[in-house]
């Protein structure tokens, strides 16, 4: 194995933006006076500082972990109209969840999501018949607009050949629809790199300690930075608490009187390797309302999910045995055995929704977005979903532009009068930008392999020109991190200086897939370790 030589902290294209030191960021921080200071860097948070930061105001966010560390890595990797919702009689809220979707992966985010078509198992004294599942993927795809073809039915034969491990005992029918996954942390990594291009400054790895309050309205937060133990402020006119299933939390900072306000669900997952190629996707009812799915995802198999209330600690959030179990059972519905043995599964995670607060199953309850205000006039939003981040960003905006006195309305600009469908850093066809990796390919030196350029194609878009870039000037970097994987030296690098990318962890499980691929082993943390630890 070669050895990495040195790589200090390194100048790339000026497109590609070099980051201010942590020094330097909470220098700025603590400096100036916000308009809206988010704490929170989920999904949520981010898609809020994204729209704020393009409205004009003064936007800062933090994070007491990495940005999308915890729940919104930890999703079904979908972006998805959400067919079970039409079982409820939704049909407005699937209509609006498939617009979004559709702008996402088509005109926001191409480079990072792609179609997948799913096949929907019917089996005999299965909850479903295939009359009731096929009206339902022909009305689904109705409010798709039938922008993923008709949804239809086709016979157990011809499902099999692009899944070849379905069970096919007992197979009645196969509903078919289409929807579209992504890889979550490197979606929501490109949505910070976003608020940042627009003006938003942000630091992850900074906790609050406390929150600042002048005349008893809360009005900043002092914080402390994990890396090295600074304590630091930022004072802010207004403060967003998007910090997820610790909301109530942060709620109880401002108000120890608070009342709870939302409840959690925990959704496990499991990672196999797969066994043989899959050209579609499963989603198997369980019952009246659960769907358990088998989804292609980073040439792994993604198994899930669970939905059961969770009270303990967010922190403390684990796979079970009990939930490896019941995914595995519940995937052996529609699953050939040799494609679920334990010795195939490489990684396993589990995240927490958060729901309203109320009684009831947590399966029925609502993927809905709440925005409250608490007596200290911090703004708390808590709920929805993955493929509904911008309608959030813009939700809660609206929020902030009716509040009473409208404080930040003069200043900002109305979401009306924004791009509606704004791209994210790095768009491009992913198909084009792996033909130009392979036709150019490091000179000197061997051409890159296809799949590092699919990789990097389908996690970058266009800025992996400036990782090809980095492998280019400095050939160590060219080398991949695991045989075994795509990923090649460069992206740790590149997490390093331009992804705020502090630990192992930060690289290996969000900047990259090797942590799912089973392949983060000690030499490889190790070496990652000793190359961020090279920064300036």
């Amino acid at each position: 194995m070669t050895t990495l030589q040195s790589v200090p902290a390194l100048g790339t294209h000026p497109a590609s933006g070099s980051l201010p030191s942590r020094a330097e960021t909470r220098d700025q921080l603590s400096r100036a006076t916000y308009d809206l200071l988010v704490i929170g860097g989920g999904i949520l948070g981010i898609s809020t500082a994204w729209h704020a930061a393009q409205s004009g105001l003064r936007v800062a966010l933090v994070d007491a972990g990495d940005f999308a560390g915890a729940t919104s890595s930890a999703s079904s990797k979908l972006l998805h109209g959400g067919l079970r919702y039409l079982q409820t009689g939704a049909v407005k809220l699937v209509a609006e969840n498939h617009f979004e979707r559709r702008a996402v992966s088509r005109e926001v985010a191409p480079h990072l999501a792609n179609p997948l078509t799913f096949y929907l198992p019917v089996y005999k004294g299965g909850p479903h018949g295939a009359a009731k599942l096929g009206a339902g993927v022909f009305a689904y795809s109705a409010l798709s607009a039938f922008g993923d073809g008709v949804g239809h039915v086709i016979s157990p034969a011809k499902a099999q050949r692009d899944v070849p491990e379905l069970r096919t005992d007992n197979l009645k029918a196969v509903a078919v629809y289409g929807d579209d996954q992504m890889n979550d942390a490197r979606m929501a990594l490109m949505t910070v790199r976003a608020a940042v291009d627009a003006g938003a400054v942000v630091l992850n790895h900074a906790a609050v300690t406390g929150l600042r309050f002048t005349r008893g309205r809360v009005t900043g937060a002092d914080l402390k930075d994990s890396t090295d133990g600074t304590e630091f402020g930022v004072t802010a006119r207004l403060v967003l608490n998007a910090t997820g299933p610790w909301v109530d939390h942060l709620r109880k900072m401002e108000d120890p009187n608070a009342a709870p306000s939302i409840r959690l669900s925990k959704g496990a997952h499991l990672v196999l390797k797969r066994t043989r190629p899959w050209r579609a996707a499963l989603a198997t009812p369980i019952d009246k309302y659960r769907i358990t799915f088998a989804l292609p995802w980073e040439d792994m198999l993604l198994l899930g999910t669970t939905d059961e209330e969770y009270e303990g600690d967010p922190a403390d959030v684990a796979v079970t045995e009990a939930d490896t179990a019941q995914i595995l059972d519940e995937a052996a519905f529609s699953i050939k055995d040799q494609q679920l043995s334990r010795d195939l599964i490489t990684y396993s995670f589990a995240g927490l929704r958060v729901l309203p607060g109320g009684p009831g199953d947590t399966s029925k309850a609502k993927r809905e977005t709440v925005v409250t205000e608490g007596r200290g006039g911090m703004l708390s939003v808590a709920g929805g979903k993955w493929t509904t981040f911008r309608h959030i960003g813009r939700t809660v905006m609206n929020k902030l532009a009716d509040l009473p006195g409208h404080p930040l309305a003069e200043d900002m600009e109305p979401m009306n009068r924004l791009p509606r469908k704004l791209p994210l850093p790095g768009i491009a066809n992913p198909n084009a930008v792996a033909h130009r990796l392979l036709v150019d390919g490091p000179a000197p030196g061997p051409r890159m392999a296809p799949d590092t350029a699919r990789h990097l194609a389908t996690h970058y878009g266009s800025l992996a020109f400036d990782i090809a870039r980095l492998a280019n000037e400095h050939p160590e970097l060219a080398e991949r991190v695991h045989p075994d994987a795509p990923e090649i030296w460069a992206q740790v690098a590149y997490a390093r200086d331009h992804e705020w990318a502090e630990t192992a962890d930060d690289v290996l499980r969000r900047r990259t897939t090797l942590t799912i691929r089973g392949l983060a082993t000690d030499d490889v943390r190790e070496r990652v370790e000793k190359l961020l630890a090279d920064r300036d």
